[in-house]
């Protein structure tokens, strides 16, 4: 779905992309709509990555990463939690999550292009969650121990992240295509 054939060009297509999904990733921390609570040491699951994944998919790697870095930015400006005040916890991780979510689509989308979207929401939010997670131990913010009991709700951050994913790009495609394909 990429706009042009160099996946490092940046369009117009591609930075209003980029503004549009990092406006909906603030948006998402700024009301709270991006946490669900959930019973564990940290409280909440998130969907605040999924914008760097849809836009990892929709319009390639470069956007993904710009995405991902503005979520980690805000995070990083917005933290009250010593290990999120760490830009190497709050941002460097979160630059991967479309990335790796854009080479997992294309890995599988000529197979089947639902399984490929859903492949590529888990592989972005399981780098969200393992990079930041493991970060965080790295630099001795949290134990082993507490990452082990945070760890549960990777599985309902994923799930969440499969359905948003496909919903939003199954849509956007639709509406796309109905365009003849135009760009922004």
């Amino acid at each position: 779905m990429q706009s042009t054939s160099s996946g490092n060009a940046l369009s117009v297509r591609r930075i209003a992309m980029t503004g549009i999904l990092a406006a909906i990733a603030i948006f998402l921390g700024a009301t709270r709509l991006g946490f669900i609570p959930v019973p564990n040491l940290s409280g909440n699951a998130t969907i605040m990555h999924v914008p760097a994944i849809i836009g990892g998919v929709l319009e390639g790697p470069l956007v993904g990463l710009l995405v991902g870095g503005i979520f980690g930015v805000y995070s990083f400006l917005q933290a009250t939690a010593p290990l999120f005040k760490d830009p190497l916890v709050s941002i460097l991780p979160r630059l991967f999550i479309g990335v790796t979510a854009y080479y997992a689509y294309v890995s599988f989308r000529r197979q089947n292009e639902i399984v490929a979207l859903g492949l590529a929401a888990v592989v972005g939010t399981l780098t969200n969650t393992v990079l930041v997670l493991g970060m965080a131990i790295l630099r001795g913010y949290l134990t082993m121990e507490v990452v082990v009991a945070i760890l549960p709700q990777a599985i309902a951050e994923v799930v969440i992240a499969v359905i948003i994913t496909i919903a939003v790009v199954a849509a956007w495609k639709r509406i796309d295509s109905g365009r003849g394909g135009s760009s922004i």
